[in-house]
């Protein structure tokens, strides 16, 4: 199988589990959320995990729909590589910090696991093996850093009108306004810290497959 095949192959698969996920716990919220319809579906796109989620298989859709050698925004490497930021975030804060909150069960388990496991796993796998690096600078870690700070200030300024927090450790209302900063500071520095990673290894790679590349053009 090509290259090409093979991505295309990994991206549907991705897409569907992707969509699935996503699909399920919209339902899974909508059926046991105590506020209204609305206000249920502004909650659930307030979750960061949502939202990553939603993007990385918006990435593989895309993918698996255009045809060899085209890119769009969605498929360009530096959107994939910040939303691989995005989403390893999420498998991270919630198998560090938030997994140990609360013991779903049934399908709300299956669900949790491939929003904050697989799909971030599967979506680093996918970034490592199709994804083009050579063309990542340093300067694109803080640029994707945007997102997440445009999330924050979403979250702390709704919250302050509406009351609803979506995370524990960026809650005013419990923790203050003072801890709830410093634990978003802390936050932000995770996500600049794991760019700037991914960005490095990006590097790394392209190395080694530009030296491959020249071994070969003279063996």
């Amino acid at each position: 199988m090509s290259s090409f095949g093979s991505k295309n192959v990994f991206a549907t698969l991705g897409a569907i589990l992707g969509w699935l996920a996503v699909l399920l716990q919209f339902i899974l919220m909508l059926q046991n959320s105590p506020a209204s319809n609305g206000e249920a579906v502004v909650r659930f796109f307030s979750f960061f995990t949502i939202l990553s989620n939603t993007l990385a298989t918006v990435c593989y859709t895309k993918a698996a729909l255009e045809k060899a050698g085209s890119t769009s925004f969605f498929t360009a490497p530096r959107t994939i590589s910040a939303i691989t930021v995005y989403i390893l975030i999420v498998g991270i804060v919630y198998n560090l910090v938030l997994r140990f909150l609360w013991a779903p069960t049934g399908l709300q388990k299956i669900v949790d696991e491939l929003l904050h496991s697989v799909n971030p796993a599967l979506f680093l796998l996918f970034w490592i093996q199709y994804v083009p690096k050579q063309v990542l600078r340093w300067k694109d870690a803080f640029s994707w850093l945007l997102f997440p700070l445009a999330y924050i200030v979403f979250v702390l300024v709704r919250g302050s009108f509406s009351g609803y927090y979506p995370y524990p450790f960026i809650n005013v209302r419990k923790l203050g306004f003072e801890r709830t900063m410093m634990n978003s500071f802390y936050l932000f520095i995770a996500f600049l810290v794991l760019s700037l990673l991914l960005v490095g290894v990006a590097k790394l790679i392209a190395g080694r497959s530009a030296v491959k590349i020249k071994n070969e053009n003279y063996s």
